[in-house]
């Protein structure tokens, strides 16, 4: 008796290739997985550092915020206001010694246009630095204008601005105009700075 097999309808199949793909792609799964589970422990642990260091900026900054409150209360006690004023007067008095008018005027030369002149500065003590305000005269706004810019680019002014404008019938001199102007003050050596008397 003859039997006719058809192996068409059962092809072969290379079953070693097949699990070498797999397992390839397994391995390189399984280390890519291994590798996020470290940076994730990584980035945790590093994260609770932070969070330690955090905590412990805060409670510093609490008690600095809680010392201060205490001497506050203090120095606001009735027997105590008189040395409170008297601080308050002392650094008040050692900000303006401490005011280089011979310096600012110096900086503003550096930075002053061509046809406008200063007409009034006052310094105004700050948190870290001076705020001046100051009046110049001109021709006309280009003038002031450039001053800002000039200001500006300098390592002396910042925040500069023009608060008001004077036209020629509002003010008393020949200027046709006049600018009223808003800077911070920092000088360039800060040694200096403190050392430097009023001028």
């Amino acid at each position: 008796m003859r039997i006719d097999i058809n192996l068409a309808t059962r092809p072969y199949e290379d079953s070693r290739q097949f699990w070498t793909y797999w397992g390839t792609g397994l391995g390189l799964l399984a280390l890519a997985t291994v590798l996020l589970m470290f940076m994730a422990v990584t980035g945790y642990v590093r994260a609770g550092h932070d969070r330690q260091q955090l905590a412990k900026l805060q409670s510093q900054i609490a008690a600095y915020d809680r010392e201060k409150a205490e001497a506050e209360a203090v120095l606001n006690q009735p027997q105590n206001r008189d040395l409170r004023d008297q601080s308050q007067f002392l650094n008040q008095l050692f900000e303006r010694k401490s005011f280089s008018w011979t310096r600012v005027f110096e900086d503003l030369e550096q930075v002053m246009p061509a046809h406008l002149h200063v007409i009034s500065i006052q310094p105004v003590p700050a948190d870290n630095n001076v705020e001046i305000k100051l009046v110049v005269g001109g021709d006309s706004q280009v003038q002031a204008l450039d001053l800002v810019r000039k200001m500006e680019s300098s390592k002396h002014f910042k925040q500069t601005r023009i608060n008001r404008e004077l036209q020629q019938e509002q003010t008393p001199t020949s200027d046709r105009v006049q600018f009223e102007i808003e800077a911070a003050y920092t000088p360039w050596d800060q040694s200096a700075h403190t050392s430097g008397g009023m001028h």
